[in-house]
């Protein structure tokens, strides 16, 4: 254990059955905005991954077998521990994410819902009763932990979606391994650790390990990891997906997002240029759910232009640790890079910046690109950034077919007048989620949440899919006598 006062207790360990010296090493924890080193976190290598799986199955059965409402006591514990601590979360979010003060408290609040809903989930039936063609028979089928489950969470929102499979696996009987991103290892990892263990989940049942790739790998391979949840980039769901496939180890995959908000001729274009704004911007443009691309009739798409040119020309991009301000810093720099180089190639293409395009550190604008044509990157990658690319259409079909071309299938908007229209064209959509007259970036923490295509393998978050996203399924026969069989 760390005896050292002047550090927290997370200072250069991992949490594997209380905190512990990591064998892979230390890496500092950068304020992004800024590059200030705000402290030292321990990175998990492939043997500290062994020794927390280990302990991890050990523990869990010991978990599994208490009663339900000792279980939910935990979480509402920890729910309530986190309201009290409040202020420790969203400092680290705001200086180690990047957050803005807003974003970071709406990503609490969220996660507290996350805590009380899974903290129902033990009460919830644990299966049903089949009819028999045998006379005597009871059968059973019943829902029973999947055993422990990796987590591996990403840097955007990370202690909402570490929380939104943390919470469901531990609350339906498993232990879980969390490797959080490195670049948020604290908001995402160290300070859940400390929150589970002062709420009294047993030791060995939550192991926290941040690292990279080949800790991600380790986790995902491990034979006593019976399930992987994760979100994060398509590139690496599909590799992740691949090895589960190979190994016959369940995963839910949470993927990227090329996310349409589709602007009808009759829209209010008040509220569509609004929603437009923050679907696009919100974060700086780093999240999943992100407007990126905004679909627009030739009609209206001057007049939306405007709009979310005026809208974005207000915002005021800064430090929000230092004061207030409505975007951050983009994570990384090679992130920042990457969004400079789309906008730059779009606007070689032929596409107009009507505001922004630019960056001064780590700082990126909020940017409107008008003209964006299907073979631009602009329309077809998902930049991860605060840049709203426009493309027109004429007809509905043309949205839909502009909609559909993409292979991500997470998020929609639609923005019309007549919901009737809105809801005809929601039916023709490849989408998992669609918002009619509101914008991409929505969370309700009871409703299903997850996409299609290349935006995800078809699992679910979120209210009652949680039980069969955390658990699998058991058939007990019963029968009061044996059977004589013919042989």
């Amino acid at each position: 254990m760390n005896t050292t006062t002047s550090q927290p207790a997370w200072h250069q360990r991992i949490y594997v059955q209380g905190w512990e010296t990591a064998q892979g090493g230390t890496t500092p924890v950068r304020e992004p905005a800024t590059g200030q080193v705000l402290g030292e976190i321990g990175l998990a290598d492939a043997q500290d991954v062994d020794r927390a799986a280990r302990l991890a199955a050990q523990a869990q059965p010991g978990w599994a077998a208490l009663p339900f409402d000792q279980r939910a006591a935990v979480l509402r514990r920890a729910e309530q521990l986190l309201a009290d601590r409040a202020d420790e979360f969203q400092h680290w979010n705001v200086r180690e994410a990047g957050s803005i003060g807003p974003k970071a408290g709406w990503e609490l609040q969220a996660t507290r819902e996350q805590l009380s809903m899974c903290a129902a989930l033990p009460m919830q039936p644990l299966g049903q009763i089949f009819p028999s063609a045998m006379p005597g028979r009871t059968n059973y089928w019943r829902r029973v932990p999947i055993g422990t489950v990796g987590v591996i969470a990403p840097w955007n929102f990370p202690l909402l979606l570490a929380m939104r499979s943390v919470a469901p696996a531990l609350a339906l009987g498993n232990a879980v391994l969390l490797k959080p991103d490195v670049q948020t290892a604290v908001i995402g990892g160290a300070l859940i650790a400390q929150l589970f263990a002062d709420a009294g989940l047993p030791e060995g049942v939550l192991q926290v390990l941040p690292g990279g790739p080949a800790t991600g790998d380790a986790v995902v391979r491990h034979p006593l990891v019976n399930m992987i949840s994760f979100t994060g980039s398509t590139a690496v769901g599909r590799s992740i997906g691949q090895t589960c496939g190979g190994l016959l180890k369940k995963c839910a995959l949470e993927l990227g997002g090329n996310n349409a908000l589709i602007v009808l001729d009759d829209a209010d274009l008040e509220a569509a240029s609004s929603s437009g704004a923050w679907g696009a911007f919100l974060h700086q443009g780093q999240i999943c759910m992100q407007a990126g691309r905004h679909i627009v009739h030739r009609s209206v798409a001057d007049r939306y232009a405007q709009l979310l040119s005026e809208r974005a020309g207000k915002l005021h991009v800064g430090d929000p640790h230092a004061g207030p301000a409505h975007l951050g810093p983009i994570i990384n720099q090679r992130q920042l890079d990457r969004i400079a180089g789309i906008v730059n190639e779009a606007v070689h293409a032929g596409a107009r910046a009507l505001t922004g395009g630019r960056h001064e550190g780590p700082f990126y604008w909020p940017t409107v690109l008008a003209d964006v044509t299907p073979n631009m990157k602009a329309f077809t990658d998902e930049i991860f950034g605060p840049v709203a690319p426009i493309t027109v259409f004429d007809t509905d079909e043309e949205a839909v077919a502009l909609v559909n071309s993409s292979p991500y299938g997470l998020a929609a908007a639609i923005h019309t007048r007549n919901v009737q229209r809105g809801m005809a064209l929601a039916d023709r959509l490849h989408t998992g989620m669609i918002h009619i007259n509101d914008q991409t970036v929505n969370n309700e923490f009871h409703v299903p949440f997850g996409g299609m295509g290349a935006s995800g393998n078809g699992g679910r978050f979120g209210g009652p899919v949680n039980l069969d996203e955390f658990t699998q399924t058991q058939w007990v026969s019963v029968m009061e006598q044996g059977i004589q069989y013919p042989f």
